[in-house]
């Protein structure tokens, strides 16, 4: 995609919930976007939220920010699908699918109708489900159309690992692929602080690095969602960075490696199915795809993964 700066960055946002309203603020504060159109099945809640977060932006960076109409998408670079059902408490993401399955049967078409040159970014769960509904609805290259993937798993898992050795989350590097989901796969073979694998980095530097102790963490990173909903009712703000960022990483043409949503090719044998891996983001979306060294049991997680999400599609009849 080629953007055209003499026009406005414009970035529509269609959902103004939690995720979508937590998102737009993240956008106003960062001064990426120069325009940002907020699209809802309910007008007066996006007119409510544009009107305050135009009243952040004299404290902020320059923007133009409105409720719009689905017209709107046009000539914008990003247009970011938070809409859908929410999570509740006691359902995973997969119990979301047949509701916004609905829901995104009637989104698509319309932002495709008005925009059939910019970038979709789904955000909706179950995401890598949906984002491969997406993609087939639009009619889009593939690589234009992405999903949040496990972009917000990935920042749990580094957190936490950084809480258990001490030292800067960005310093970490360590991935969760797969399915945004209960069949998510932490990618323990790589994890390094330091360029060093995490059984080296313990060794020299003296921490525990037991098994029991990781899966711990990973279990902590899985379960995330569901303790958060339990005491709070929803998760917004992560997955709101989260969503800046790969914005971020498209408008500045950045070639950022970023765990997203992507259709696989011929991956350990997974083939025509969007799952979370490791990409490179750039201008055009989707640069490419990283193929991970990956040990025996996370091919088979990953393969596992692949599995659940295939029998879904193929129920939906997208398969």
């Amino acid at each position: 995609m080629k953007i055209n700066y003499h026009q406005p960055i414009r970035i529509a946002i269609i959902g103004t919930g939690n995720v979508g309203a937590t998102f737009a603020y993240a956008l106003a504060l960062s001064g990426l976007a120069s325009e940002i159109v907020l699209i809802d099945a309910n007008p007066k809640k996006a007119e409510g939220e544009a009107m305050d977060l135009n009243h952040a932006i004299p404290l902020a960076q320059p923007c133009r920010i409105w409720a719009g109409s689905y017209e709107d998408c046009r000539n914008a670079i990003i247009t970011v699908v938070t809409a859908g059902a929410a999570q509740k408490q006691g359902e995973n993401r997969l119990d979301l699918l047949e509701r916004n399955n609905d829901i995104f049967r009637a989104i698509i078409p319309e932002i495709v109708k008005h925009n059939s040159d910019g970038i979709i970014l789904i955000a909706t769960n179950p995401v890598d489900i949906l984002t491969h509904i997406a993609w087939k609805l639009s009619g889009m290259a593939p690589e234009r159309v992405i999903g949040s993937g496990t972009i917000l798993d990935t920042a749990r898992f580094r957190h936490l690992l950084s809480q258990h050795f001490d030292v800067d989350p960005r310093s970490v590097h360590a991935y969760i692929i797969g399915e945004h989901g209960d069949s998510e796969v932490p990618v323990w073979s790589l994890a390094n602080i330091a360029g060093m694998r995490l059984p080296d980095f313990c060794a020299v530097n003296g921490f525990h690095c037991q098994d029991e102790q990781l899966n711990t963490i990973f279990e902590q990173t899985r379960s995330a969602a569901y303790h958060i909903i339990e005491r709070k009712g929803a998760t917004f703000y992560a997955i709101g960075t989260g969503l800046v960022r790969i914005v971020e990483a498209i408008i500045r043409d950045q070639g950022t490696v970023l765990s997203v949503s992507s259709r696989l090719k011929d991956y350990y044998g997974i083939d025509d199915l969007y799952l979370s891996m490791p990409c490179v983001i750039d201008r055009s979306g989707i640069k490419r795809t990283i193929r991970l060294d990956l040990a025996e049991n996370e091919i088979l997680g990953l393969q596992n993964s692949a599995e659940i999400l295939h029998s879904q599609l193929e129920l939906l009849g997208y398969a």
